[in-house]
C-alpha cells in the first residue's frame, strides 16, 4: 500500500474510534486520580527515591512503593521489587509461596503462558512438580465473537472431587485468538468458586492487564494477583521489576520465597534508587491510555482489509494487545520487520525467529525499546506456527503507535 493510502486508511480508522478513545480517556482519568490520591496518602517525598545497601533494613523507599501498590489495588498487602526479574518470576514467587507438597493447582483460563510451563511441570528443574504439587487445566469457552466464558461446570466438577488449593487464571490473552478476560469476568469466577469451596483460593496473573479498566482483581475479592514492572503499571519508565499483591497472610508467605523464611521483607536493599519505579507507577494511566488507544487502531485498520483482529467492533480492551491473523510466516516476519525499523532503538536491527528459553516453538519478537523486552512499549511477538497470528503491544504515545500501523501497511504492500 502507498503512503498516502495508508495514511487515509489509518486517518478513517481514527475518526470511526472516537466514542472508544472517550471511554479509554475516562477510564486514565480516573485511574490517575486513583495514583495521585495513593501517592498524597502515602506522603511521597524525594527521599524515598533514594536506595540503599546491604541489608536494606529500614528502607523508606521500597517499602513506601510497596504500600503505594498496596493502596492503589485496594489490597492489603504487596510486595514490590526490582530484584523480580519479569512476569513470570513474580507468577513463580505467588505459586511457590502458596502452594506446598500434595496441594492441587487448577488453572480455569488454559494452559499458563508458555514460560510457566516448565515452573509447573518440567521434571528435576525444581518444578511445584517436583515439590509434590498436583495440576490440572480447564479450558476456556470461546463464543463465536472470541469472547471467553469459564467454563463453570468444568470447574464445580473439580472443586466438588477434588481440594483444590488454588484456582488460577490469566487475564491476558497470551498466544491464543481470544478476547482477554474482563474483570468483571473475574468477579464471577471469584464469587462462583468462594460458594462452592470458601478456602481454595483464587490468584491471578494480572501482566497486560494494570489500569486497562477502573477496577483490578484485587478489587472483586481475588487473593493474589501478580505482574511485571515492564508492562503496564512500570509506565515505560521502570527498567526491571515485578510486583505481587493481595491478602496480607499469603503476601507474606510469598515474601519468604523471594528473600527467605527468617527474612521476608524485612531485608532486601537496591542501591540505584526507586525513582524510575515511582515516576513509572505516576505514569502509567496515561501510557496504559496510550497503548490502548494504539491497540484498537491496529485492530480497526487491519479489519478494514479483512485481516480477522482482536479486539474487533465495539469491544472494550481487556488488556493491551491486538492480534491479528497474517495467515502466513512471511507476513509475520514482515510485520515484525516493519515494527523493528519504527522503533527508537535497534530500528537497523532484523528481527528473526529464535529458539527463545521458555518457550515450545521458535519466537520472532519486534521490540527496538528502551528497556529490554518491555511490553508496554511498542513491540510486536508471536511463535512460529499456524495460524500465524502477531501480537502487537505497547506504545507509549499514540503518536509513535499511529506511525507504526501506517508503517507496517506500507511494508506489507497491501
Amino acid at each position: 500500500m502507498d503512503k498516502n493510502s495508508a495514511k487515509q486508511l489509518v486517518n478513517q480508522s481514527e475518526q470511526e474510534l472516537e466514542s472508544q478513545y472517550a471511554r479509554l480517556d475516562d477510564i486514565a482519568l480516573y485511574n490517575q486520580q486513583k495514583v495521585l490520591d495513593a501517592f498524597k496518602q502515602n506522603a511521597v517525598q524525594a527521599r524515598h527515591m533514594f536506595g540503599t545497601t546491604g541489608y536494606g533494613y529500614d528502607d523508606a523507599g521500597r517499602d513506601t512503593l510497596c504500600r503505594l501498590y498496596a493502596d492503589i489495588f485496594h489490597a492489603e498487602s504487596a510486595i514490590v521489587s526490582p530484584n523480580i526479574v519479569s512476569g513470570t518470576h513474580a507468577l513463580t514467587l505467588m505459586l511457590f509461596g502458596i502452594l506446598r507438597p500434595n496441594d492441587k493447582l487448577l488453572a480455569v483460563s488454559g494452559m499458563p503462558y508458555d514460560t510457566l510451563t516448565d515452573v509447573i511441570l518440567a521434571k528435576g528443574k525444581g518444578s511445584l512438580k517436583d515439590f509434590g504439587v498436583d495440576f490440572d487445566h480447564i479450558e476456556l469457552r470461546i463464543q463465536d465473537d472470541l469472547t471467553p466464558t469459564f467454563d463453570f461446570d468444568a470447574i464445580k466438577a473439580q472443586l466438588t472431587t477434588n481440594k483444590i488449593k488454588a484456582v488460577f487464571a490469566a487475564r491476558s490473552r497470551g498466544y491464543s485468538l481470544r478476547q482477554a478476560i474482563s474483570v468483571e469476568q473475574i468477579k464471577d469466577l471469584v464469587d462462583f468458586v468462594k460458594k462452592i469451596s470458601p478456602e481454595t483460593l483464587v490468584i491471578i496473573d494480572n501482566c497486560y492487564g494494570e489500569f486497562v479498566e477502573k477496577i483490578e482483581p484485587t478489587d472483586v475479592g481475588a487473593d493474589l494477583m501478580a505482574g511485571s514492572l515492564i508492562k503496564n503499571i512500570g509506565g515505560g519508565i521502570a527498567p526491571t521489576g515485578g510486583y505481587i499483591a493481595g491478602k496480607r497472610d499469603l503476601v507474606e508467605l510469598v515474601s519468604y520465597r523471594l528473600t527467605a523464611p527468617s527474612l521476608g521483607m524485612e531485608e532486601g536493599s537496591y542501591v540505584y534508587g526507586y525513582l524510575p519505579y515511582y515516576q513509572g507507577l505516576f505514569l502509567a494511566p496515561s501510557v496504559v491510555k496510550n497503548a490502548l488507544k494504539g491497540s484498537l487502531l491496529f485492530a480497526k485498520s487491519y479489519s478494514k482489509l479483512g485481516f480477522e483482529t482482536l479486539p474487533r467492533g465495539e469491544m472494550p480492551p481487556y488488556d493491551v494487545v491486538t492480534s491479528i491473523k497474517l495467515g502466513s510466516a512471511d507476513k509475520l516476519e514482515a510485520f515484525c520487520g516493519a515494527i523493528q525499523e519504527i522503533s527508537p532503538i535497534d530500528s537497523n536491527v532484523k528481527p528473526i525467529p529464535w529458539d527463545m528459553p521458555g518457550y515450545q516453538d521458535q519466537v520472532i519478537m519486534a521490540a527496538g525499546a528502551f528497556v529490554q523486552g518491555s511490553s508496554i512499549e511498542l513491540s510486536a511477538d508471536s511463535p512460529i506456527r499456524e495460524p500465524y497470528i502477531v501480537y502487537v503491544q505497547g506504545g507509549l504515545t499514540y503518536e509513535h503507535a499511529k506511525l507504526a500501523v501506517t508503517h507496517t501497511l506500507e511494508v506489507l504492500d497491501f
